[in-house]
């Protein structure tokens, strides 16, 4: 069996390679990276193969990841050059179209495009990917097996996923907890306290809805009685503008997302 090779050894392939890892994956694991501290770190935490050389990484691909951040992409490429073997390329390169990466390389690679979460570390990841038309049932099904090990995966069409990517990154979560357990320090809670009582009312919350059969609406007019402690911070929130900045800090999320194209 061949491997399945990582160009770049940065954070998200860290987190896919512990995931696979903690999942029992038998394939071979081969990292590719410029700098060397990377390669070393992931090979004392993980088990991978640490190959310096691109050339010899791409000749042991059976799955090729590019791992790299977008504005490294085009680099890269040019740096692969063509391609003889048949091989299925997925990359995990943010707003990066499926038709500039066909471009660049041709077949026989088989292109696919994927945006894993780096919650996919503990096997509860999510994971976008999106295929062109044309590409063979078998490539797709070993894109999707992949990801599945380490989480859910959900098929996307690529109109749509700079959408989901600007939503579905962890990064909210983190920066939810982290505002709400700084302002309820700042209304009188010690740190330990106001962390404790923020992720409680983010994640478990959310995890009753993920688990359960009650829609978000439901849940939100059962936690908030009119006139209620709830109620007030949530109407205070919406009056405040909330939603909306939401919105905006979106919107901002796709303009990179589409710049991240043109580059």
């Amino acid at each position: 069996m061949k491997a399945i090779v990582f160009l770049g050894g940065g954070r998200i392939t860290s987190a896919l390679v512990a995931g696979l890892r903690l999942s029992c994956y038998r394939a071979s694991i081969v990292v590719h990276d410029r700098h060397p501290d990377k390669l070393r770190a992931l090979k004392r935490q993980h088990r991978i193969v640490a190959e310096p050389d691109l050339q010899r990484a791409l000749r042991q691909a059976d799955l090729l990841v590019i791992a790299v951040r977008p504005s490294g992409v085009a680099q890269l490429l040019r740096d692969i050059g063509q391609i003889d073997q048949p091989v299925v390329a997925i990359s995990l390169a943010a707003g990066i179209p499926l038709r500039n990466l066909q471009r660049q390389i041709r077949a026989p690679v088989q292109w696919a495009r994927a945006m894993p979460s780096p919650a996919c570390r503990t096997q509860r990841g999510l994971t976008a990917v999106t295929f062109p038309r044309g590409l063979p049932a078998a490539a797709r099904d070993e894109v999707r097996a992949l990801f599945a090990r380490v989480g859910d995966v959900r098929e996307i069409p690529e109109s749509r996923l700079d959408a989901f990517t600007v939503t579905y990154s962890t990064s909210h979560g983190y920066h939810a907890l982290a505002a709400l357990a700084g302002a309820a320090e700042r209304v009188g809670l010690d740190r330990k306290s106001a962390l404790i009582a923020a992720a409680h009312g983010l994640a478990d919350g959310i995890l009753l809805w993920r688990d359960g059969n009650i829609s978000v609406q439901e849940l939100v007019h059962e936690a908030a009685t009119p006139g209620g402690i709830a109620a007030t911070v949530m109407e205070a929130m919406d009056k405040a503008g909330y939603a909306g900045m939401v919105e905006r800090a979106l919107r901002a999320g796709l303009a990179r997302a589409k710049a991240n194209a043109k580059g």
